[in-house]
């Protein structure tokens, strides 16, 4: 990608606490890129106030003002059209993202379990970790992937994996695969910005 920070959306419906996470990594120097705009799907979430805090641009395109996920995705597009967007990172957005041609291979997914278990449409937030308890696993974790229009199967970037204990709740195992998702996002968009990651098919291969 060159020396030029990566330039990166991130997609949200909540309280943004990822993208802080990955604002703060890029303010530590340890990953070359700059957060250019943000789009919530959801009106005052938390993470249009994280950030106007940061003076990122940001807007809300409402789902629910949009009578089908098309259209919707059309005024995400147009949202995102001025600022020239390298990347975009979905980081706890609830809805359906279609890269569409212009950003093919250049979307990302934090799914707080490991793909393709536990994952699709339905899966998401204390639903997961909810399920992956009542299903006695004993391993849980999370993955960063690359998205297509699809809930949950892209190709795999990174993954971690995260134990279940017999005195998990879901709250209690949501906080371990939390903490991974911290990890694996900066790293996902470090390695990218590098010009480390290369797609091949469903295989994601990761450079020296």
């Amino acid at each position: 990608m060159g020396e030029t920070p990566l330039r990166v959306a991130v997609l949200v419906s909540g309280e943004g606490t990822s993208l802080e996470n990955l604002c703060e990594a890029i303010d530590a120097g340890r990953v070359p890129a700059r957060v250019c705009a943000v789009v919530a799907s959801k009106p005052d979430v938390g993470g249009l106030a994280r950030a106007a805090r940061r003076g990122i641009p940001a807007v809300a395109v409402v789902r629910k003002d949009y009578d089908d996920g098309a259209r919707f995705n059309d005024a995400i597009h147009e949202a995102l059209a001025p600022h020239d967007v390298e990347l975009v990172a979905l980081l706890g957005f609830l809805s359906i993202f279609e890269p569409r041609e212009r950003y093919a291979g250049r979307v990302i997914n934090v799914h707080p379990a490991l793909i393709p278990a536990f994952s699709g449409k339905g899966f998401y937030g204390a639903r997961v970790h909810r399920a992956v308890i009542d299903a006695g696993v004993r391993v849980s974790g999370a993955t960063v992937h690359f998205a297509d229009d699809q809930y949950d199967t892209g190709p795999i970037l990174l993954q971690e994996p995260v134990p279940v204990l017999a005195t998990d709740t879901p709250e209690r195992l949501a906080a371990r695969v939390q903490a991974a998702e911290r990890r694996l996002v900066p790293e996902a968009v470090r390695l990218i910005a590098e010009g480390r990651v290369r797609l091949d098919g469903r295989r994601v291969e990761i450079l020296p």
